[in-house]
């Protein structure tokens, strides 16, 4: 993610010149879940399928290679990360969403009792017999939740500190049960990451103040909780968006307008400058244009508005000639990637519409 942001800046700083500049600004927009949930189902329940695990044991620690010379230490561990934390986690995230009419749990393990070992999937049986005792209409359970920890502990001569990471990366997987199916109605395997850093004047001292590993596990399980919420259930994404303001006094006086949220007259002046300018000009304007269409959610017409911007960046840059040499990348055709990651995000939106509305007529259909 931070090489993407940093390729996405350096594009777009070679994307401007002369008196150009650039403001940025946030959006909040909606995307549908991975799963659509028949509008039947109302009450959930959320289960630990997951076996006890004696005293949370490490189950690998891999001291690694020094990555770099700043680098003092580099250590990998593997745990089994704490179940009923993380669905009670779970349970918490999925009711705060107010989507279900009633979300209960029972995090108490499941399998706490089996003698031999067996698949961790529950049987239809089970299913059932669950629904029935807690009063719902299906089942989403824990089946898994693993935990990968790399610190790291460096020296910083600049500063003459020590400098401690501690990044995590969680994999809970969860699958959806219903009373009247064999097997399961969907697997979600996640992963997210959680970071923590401190420093430090001695290595030992940085050591003490880093995260300890009882604590890592606790907030790692219960972070792990949240994580396939989104890929449950609809959830909002802030992206960041991009507008060019100067170059000429129409295209001043629009970024006026766009910061007082004045889309409708922001649009006509940038219009007004699409039909005079070419070139990089025409593509700016076209550019604001999709955003300002975006702002008033009119995603079809900001979608056709960035397809002009990018057929016009795709002219600057020679997209075409450079297809047939090696060694194209983002610095070499900053309009044409700016346009591009603008066009993708616009049709993440439009789809994410579409099936958006498919999930929500579970409502409708009451």
């Amino acid at each position: 993610m931070a090489k993407y942001i940093y390729t996405l800046l350096l594009s777009i700083s070679l994307l401007l010149s002369g008196c150009q500049s650039i403001e940025q600004l946030s959006i909040d927009y909606i995307l549908p879940a991975e799963v659509s949930f028949p509008a039947s189902l109302k009450r959930v329940a959320v289960v630990n399928n997951m076996p006890a695990v004696p005293d949370n044991k490490l189950i690998v620690n891999e001291e690694e290679q020094k990555k770099s010379e700043n680098e003092i230490t580099r250590l990998t561990n593997f745990y089994n990360g704490d179940a009923k934390l993380t669905t009670e986690s779970l349970a918490e995230a999925l009711a705060k969403e107010n989507y279900f009419e009633e979300v209960v749990i029972c995090d108490s393990a499941l399998r706490s009792k089996d003698i031999s070992p067996r698949e961790t999937m529950l049987t239809q049986e089970e299913v059932s017999e669950l629904v029935e005792d807690l009063g719902v209409d299906f089942l989403i359970a824990l089946e898994n939740i693993q935990i990968r920890s790399l610190r790291k502990i460096s020296y910083i001569n600049e500063w003459s500190t020590y400098y401690g990471t501690v990044d995590v990366k969680v994999f809970p997987t969860v699958k959806v049960y219903l009373p009247n199916r064999r097997g399961p109605m969907v697997t979600v395997n996640s992963n997210d990451s959680i970071f923590w850093e401190d420093y430090g004047g001695g290595e030992a001292v940085l050591r003490a103040r880093l995260i300890n590993e009882n604590d890592l596990i606790k907030e790692a399980s219960e972070f792990a909780g949240t994580v396939p919420v989104k890929h449950l259930l609809p959830y909002w994404k802030t992206a960041n968006r991009y507008y060019i303001t100067g170059g000429s006094v129409n295209m001043r006086d629009a970024a006026v307008y766009a910061k007082e949220g004045q889309w409708d007259n922001a649009i006509k002046l940038w219009k007004s400058s699409y039909e005079s300018k070419k070139g990089k000009k025409k593509m700016y304007a076209a550019f604001n244009i999709a955003l300002g269409y975006e702002m008033q959610d009119s995603i079809e017409t900001a979608m056709e508005w960035a397809l002009k911007a990018q057929s016009i960046a795709r002219e600057i840059d020679k997209i075409d000639e450079l297809q047939v040499t090696s060694g194209v990348n983002s610095e070499s055709i900053p309009n044409y990637f700016l346009t591009t990651i603008y066009v993708n995000e616009l049709q993440e939106r439009k789809e994410g519409i579409a099936r958006l509305n498919v999930q929500m007529n579970r409502f409708e259909e009451d």
